[in-house]
């Protein structure tokens, strides 16, 4: 019993499937790829030795319209081939076969899944093209010919959420800002997938999840972008509303003993206007061992040990593989580009045809914006330099509360309370690197 089968991949939707798993072991497996060269071959293989099933994954796969699937669906049989279709469990063995009851419903189906496809080869080909994809521009933008366009009226409003956001790393609070400054009301989850969104750094998203850099104007640099995606990362390592805390320390002090955090409690002297500021265990099930700590006193210990262990610190991380790294991204970004460069050139001189070069043009600017992706995540390269100025104690003086918050939580994972006795006390610093 001779068994062969058929693949067929389209390039602007399928990748093509080398180890596919079939009910029956195929001796050969003929795949095509855009063209039908290998379907050729196969019709021609079975004049000369003709097999006894032809396993597909679908119908569909036969043909680009119902009429070419019928058409050779009646080539196969006329060959004596049992069609086995793995997808759905049928077998066709006789023309007469697809002319029983089954067969309208057959026919809408395929009906279906061909307009579905033709759909989404259409999408596919504004990817290629880097249009954006099918839908209402995202706020702060308007529909162009081939492009998404800067909205004057609204994108100011973007543009200044994300300040909001950078200068006090708090969504929620941005959030509020936007409605007291604007009257726009957004949820926090809105807010969340404007701050994520590739659009507003000038880049497309689609639905598939690839990501094409430099498609329009941007209205956040790439550098406030990085900075966006450190506190969010950042951030969700804290527990909950402590983004906007007015207190820098909220969310990062916990009973290095119990491993309870600490939260910030006010306490005022009846009759008297002065406020004493708290630090108390949340649930710790050794109080009153763990009393409140005076929240001045940790602060200023904080900053005394910052301005000793984090020089230290950013001494032993290694910058010079860091500078490599961003080299060598750097590096093969360059050389893609090149590449790029060179795909109407290799047109013109018919290397190429425009479909082949669009697919080319489309993968290599996909792995660019991966490639620019993790250079953003890498930590600056002038650590040091910025651990020097973060490391004098008048440099602290000087800060607001809300920019003491954003650069504790640049530097620091978490501060560690250790107890000796009931008074006494010391804290340790972790470093986020």
């Amino acid at each position: 019993m001779k068994v062969i089968a058929y693949l067929y991949c389209d390039p602007l939707l399928d990748l093509p499937e080398s180890d596919y798993s079939w009910e029956l072991v195929p001796d050969r497996v003929y795949q095509d790829l855009g063209q039908r060269q290998q379907w050729e071959q196969l019709i021609l293989d079975c004049q000369v030795q003709p097999p006894q099933y032809l396993l597909i994954r679908s119908l569909e796969e036969l043909g680009d319209t119902l009429s070419e699937i019928c058409d050779r669906i009646k080539q196969l049989q006329a060959l004596n081939l049992e069609i086995i279709i793995s997808e759905s469990n049928q077998n066709f063995s006789q023309l007469s076969q697809l002319n029983s009851n089954n067969l309208p419903d057959l026919l809408t189906q395929i009906q279906a899944n061909q307009s579905r496809r033709r759909l989404q080869k259409g999408h596919a080909r504004n990817r290629l093209k880097a249009l954006p994809p099918p839908g209402k521009a995202p706020y702060g933008y308007r529909r162009g010919q081939d492009k998404y366009l800067i909205d004057k009226s609204t994108s100011p409003i973007v543009k200044d959420f994300f300040e909001r956001f950078l200068l006090f790393g708090s969504l929620r609070g941005a959030v509020r800002y936007l409605e007291k400054r604007y009257g726009k009301k957004i949820s926090p989850s809105t807010g969340h997938q404007w701050l994520i969104n590739p659009v507003y750094r000038g880049d497309l998203k689609y639905k598939n999840g690839a990501i094409i850099s430099d498609t329009h104007a941007a209205i956040i640099s790439r550098e406030e972008a990085a900075q966006i995606d450190r506190l969010l990362r950042r951030n969700s390592r804290l527990p909950k509303r402590t983004a906007s805390a007015p207190r820098s320390l909220a969310g990062l002090v916990v009973c290095q003993q119990c491993q309870t955090r600490m939260k910030i409690t006010r306490v005022n002297r009846k009759n008297k206007p002065q406020e004493y500021l708290y630090l108390r265990p949340i649930n710790c099930p050794l109080q009153p061992k763990c009393s409140a700590i005076s929240y001045q006193e940790v602060f200023q210990q904080t900053i005394e040990s910052i301005c000793q262990e984090l020089p230290r610190a950013v001494a032993q991380v290694n910058l010079t593989n860091l500078e490599a790294a961003k080299e060598s991204l750097t590096a093969t970004i360059t050389q893609k580009k090149d590449i790029l460069r060179q795909l109407p050139h290799l047109i013109e001189q018919e290397i190429l045809d425009q479909e082949t070069a669009q697919l080319r043009s489309y993968k290599l600017q996909t792995e660019i914006a991966q490639l620019t992706q993790k250079i953003s995540q890498l930590p600056p390269v002038n650590l040091f330099a910025i651990a020097k100025t973060v490391s004098l104690p008048q440099f602290w003086l000087d800060l607001s509360e809300s920019e003491r918050r954003f650069y504790l939580r640049e530097f620091i994972k978490q501060i560690e309370i250790i107890r000796f006795g009931t008074k006494n006390w010391s804290l340790q610093l972790i470093f986020i690197f």
